[in-house]
């Protein structure tokens, strides 16, 4: 007989169930289900950012009700609020004084993060639109790229760019300057597409004068009281790049054969060593102009320039004359020796551009191997022809006070001509070079100091009056400063360094050229450390709302 099975609801739950038949998502027993909330328009959604069920909107400090994490706390009071909050009349704006060169006024503003700078005053407004974000662009790199060819720093640089763009009104501008290539980047807002330009600079040559006339305009540019258009920003620009040098050509040639002459008598030359030295320098110096209009690399123009000095004292001391050859090859490697290009890239380094540092002092480096290519080509074939050249002659500098502080003058006024300084400074730079070695002389020879310190010492003073000179004239520090560091220059130290090498004595030649690279980094910080030193004691007025005088780089190492 056949049976009917009857399903038992009750028996079914009381059947215990397997774990492979129980979901994950079922409700355990003895907890009760959640109340679903009836709806009155099933079709409406929920949004991702409605307020979840529980979290109360933001409540009145007044109110009773518990307030949310956005509300404000019961204890604020508009009068007296928190310094964590707001002030109700907003953030007061950075205003730094006008009565202080430009270039610390921008440094202090690249210094702050971006959310700190004051908004710009549109000093040279030509519409009620402002001028031409392109056209503004490129006058801040065509001038960025004069002050760059000429050797200033890359913070100098960007603090020229950055003053150009506000003096325009351009807010949110990041000037960034490399080695060789300059650009800039203008967001007009939060919401716009950024404008980005850039510019190279291929050509790079040492010209002060027009160096200041840069300086000048930029100060300009930055005086509200000066109201200078886009179209005569271009023409002043464009003057500076048609008006010549101020020297001739035969005068720098002459600048050469007397620095060189100078500085044989710094290390101990007579009348006869001057004259030696003075025509081996300019005979180089002809021989480069040579190279140059051949379109031969620098390398091998600075190569060609140190043969003829080392050769003319080889020749002395080859026909036993009674004078001082060393002396001689010595004077010709001062006017060789890169002091510009090492102290401008010792000072980036300084100040956190380490990209455009490191190309700089491999320029350096290049312009040093290639002096001493020619010097060592030289000194090596001397030697096998008989010339006795002494090593030792480096212990033996007479000490002629007065002679060489009129020699350190002379090799400074000579340095500056080269570097094509406006006459109104050459006096200046004259006496800093003076003083230089005055200190020099006085640390190291009656002191008993080594040399690293006393060279580190009287450059730290070159700096410091040359920070002080540029303060006074609103100017750039680099015509009171790099012609005053010649007579300080490694310049002894490089030829007895080369001469050890050429006579196979590698471990004294090595030493002595890492006594002339310790003194070359001896000047270079000495300058920058100077100069900063001034801008610490010589507060910015106004700058203290700004959070202080700020670093460069606060990165402790990490």
């Amino acid at each position: 007989m056949r049976q009917e099975l009857v399903a038992d609801p009750e028996a079914e739950d009381r059947k215990p169930q397997s774990d492979e038949a129980r979901s994950a998502f079922a409700q355990p027993a003895g907890v009760a289900p959640p109340q679903i909330p009836v709806v009155d328009d099933e079709s409406s959604t929920t949004s991702e950012f409605a307020l979840p069920k529980g979290f109360g909107a933001p409540q009145p400090a007044g109110a009773d009700s518990e307030g949310s994490a956005f509300s404000t706390p019961a204890s604020y009071n508009a009068q007296h609020a928190h310094p964590a909050f707001t002030p109700p009349t907003g953030i007061p704006m950075v205003k730094l004084t006008k009565d202080v060169p430009w270039q610390d006024r921008m440094r202090e503003m690249l210094r702050m993060p971006v959310t700190e700078r004051p908004a710009p005053e549109l000093v040279h407004k030509e519409d009620e639109s402002g001028p031409a974000v392109p056209r503004v662009l490129d006058l801040t790199l065509r001038i960025g790229e004069l002050l760059l060819a000429g050797g200033e720093g890359a913070e100098d640089v960007e603090a020229a760019m950055f003053a150009v763009c506000r003096s325009y009104g351009l807010d949110r501008c990041e000037p960034n300057v490399t080695f060789t290539l300059l650009s800039i980047s203008h967001q007009p807002s939060l919401v716009e597409d950024p404008v980005t330009a850039s510019r190279t600079v291929r050509r790079r040559g040492t010209d002060y004068t027009r160096l200041a006339a840069v300086f000048r305009l930029v100060d300009d540019l930055s005086d509200p009281d000066t109201a200078i258009s886009l179209e005569e920003a271009y023409g002043r620009l464009a003057e500076m790049r048609r008006n010549r040098h101020p020297y001739p050509g035969w005068v720098l040639t002459s600048a050469t054969g007397l620095l060189a002459g100078a500085a044989s008598v710094l290390v101990g030359g007579d009348a006869l060593v001057f004259v030696a030295a003075a025509l081996g320098a300019m005979l180089g110096d002809r021989l480069a102009w040579l190279c140059a209009g051949r379109g031969l690399p620098e390398f091998y123009q600075f190569t060609v320039a140190a043969m003829p000095p080392a050769a003319i004292g080889v020749a002395i001391q080859l026909a036993h004359m009674d004078v001082k050859a060393s002396a001689v090859i010595t004077g010709g490697l001062f006017a060789l020796l890169p002091g510009r290009a090492l102290v401008a890239g010792v000072q980036d380094g300084l100040t956190g551009f380490y990209i455009t540092a490191s190309a700089r002092l491999l320029e350096v480096m290049y312009f040093f191997v290639g002096i001493v290519v020619g010097v060592l080509l030289v000194l090596y074939f001397g030697v096998k022809l008989g010339a006795e050249l002494n090593p030792d002659q480096a212990l033996s500098i007479s000490e002629r006070p007065l002679l060489q502080i009129a020699a350190s003058m002379l090799l400074s006024l000579t340095f500056a001509v080269l570097l094509q300084q406006e006459r109104s400074t050459v006096l200046a730079v004259t006496l800093n070079g003076g003083v230089a070695w005055s200190v020099y002389g006085a640390m190291h020879y009656a002191g008993g100091i080594s040399p690293v310190a006393s060279t580190a010492v009287a450059a730290g003073l070159v700096g410091l009056f040359g920070q002080l000179l540029s303060r006074y004239r609103f100017a750039s520090a680099l015509p009171y400063t790099t012609a005053a560091i010649g007579p300080l220059l490694p310049g002894s130290a490089t030829y007895f360094g080369l001469l050890s090498i050429a006579q196979n004595e590698l471990d004294k030649g090595l030493v002595s050229l890492t006594k002339a690279a310790a003194l070359a980094m001896a000047i270079a910080i000495g300058v920058n450390l100077g100069s900063e030193i001034s801008r610490l004691f010589l507060r910015i007025p106004g700058a203290s709302t700004a959070g202080g005088r700020r670093a460069a780089k606060r990165t402790r190492g990490f």
